[in-house]
């Protein structure tokens, strides 16, 4: 530890905590003149201090004290908490402003705290910080509670992210193989459940507008390692093809349809925004009906697996379709989030 003078760039209490730490002295201690000594001359002291308690009050009453507590108030006032940066340097930025600024008060560091969230997506963290912040009565629980809402934050996924879709009922991971077709069908790029181990061939790219995914708006995925995006197809005469084994609607890449929507399978989950390991049915609307007629509002098919196989080049593969029939333990998928940026095949 380097003892170092005092010039008002330190709160008083930490100076006189490293002094007595340095010397191993006690507040009555005589010892109280080295400090005296260390006091930059510029700020003037009376010549009757004989305590560590009358040395740090003068300190306090010191215009240069004024001076460090409104700068240490303008660095909060300035301070802004960027997503994915480092939490911990940020908290232990927050709590030295707020303790050289000697900002006690919990309601008045809640007014700070809230002042550094990020504008993007406001009113959603407004409202939770406000009922989450409501019952704190310290700067411990204030700083928990925050930590609460950053790391529900971080598992939002964002558009560009990459992800994977694990099969509930089976363990298997949604894939797909670059270049390997099916052989009936649209004889497209195959999807099929996979391995109970992620990979490059089951990673995909979530792609939707806005920065977040809510359960009112679609989005695409795209296949990593082929670039293509999941959905589903239809013939010349506008009729969608069938899976190899089921007959329901066939899924690939590459698809004529690609846009896909969530809602999450426990009916009483009612939050708004997509999460890694949310449990979610997936579906897309068919735009044509059986005899090729262009329609609104076309009904929504689900994304299903199941232990049905299909076999190409005498490997087998467990078909992944899209139906119309009532929802079912097959029909549940957990996204994971992977990465934030995209990965390059």
């Amino acid at each position: 530890m380097e003892l170092q003078k005092y010039d008002g760039n330190i709160h008083p209490d930490e100076w006189i905590n490293d002094l007595r730490t340095y010397f191993n002295i006690n507040p009555s201690s005589k010892d109280v003149i080295i400090a005296i000594s260390l006091v930059d001359p510029t700020i003037k002291l009376s010549t009757d201090i004989n305590s560590f308690e009358k040395l740090r009050n003068e300190l306090k009453e010191d215009s240069s004290f004024t001076v460090f507590k409104n700068a240490n108030k303008r660095k909060l006032q300035l301070l802004k908490y960027i997503p994915g940066c480092d939490t911990l340097k940020f908290v232990t930025t927050f709590r030295k402003l707020c303790y050289n600024g000697e900002i006690n008060n919990i309601e008045e560091q809640k007014k700070y705290l809230f002042k550094t969230l990020p504008i993007s997506n406001f009113n959603d963290i407004s409202n939770e910080f406000h009922v989450k912040m409501k019952n704190v009565s310290s700067l411990n629980e204030l700083i928990k509670e925050f930590e609460d809402i950053i790391l529900e934050k971080s598992n939002i996924i964002k558009s560009g992210s990459v992800v994977a879709l694990k099969h509930v009922a089976t363990g298997k991971y949604l894939s797909s193989i670059k270049n390997l077709h099916y052989t009936t069908g649209s004889k497209k790029q195959l999807v099929f459940a996979g391995s109970s181990d992620f990979n490059l061939n089951s990673l995909w790219n979530i792609e939707f507008n806005g920065e977040f995914a809510t359960s009112f708006d679609t989005f695409a995925l795209r296949h990593i390692k082929s670039s293509l995006f999941l959905g589903i197809n239809w013939g010349y005469s506008r009729s969608y093809y069938k899976s190899p084994s089921t007959n329901h609607t066939e899924v690939s890449c590459d698809g004529n349809e690609t846009k896909w929507n969530f809602r999450h399978s426990k009916l009483e989950n009612d939050q708004v925004y997509l999460k890694s390991n949310d449990i979610i049915n997936l579906g897309i609307e068919k735009k044509y009906d059986y005899d090729g007629n262009k329609i609104l509002d076309g009904p929504t098919e689900f994304l299903r697996s199941h232990d049905i196989q299909f076999t190409i080049r005498n490997d087998a593969f467990q078909e992944v379709v899209c139906h119309n029939e009532r929802l079912g333990g097959n029909d549940v998928w957990c996204i994971e989030f992977i990465k934030e940026h995209t990965w390059s095949a």
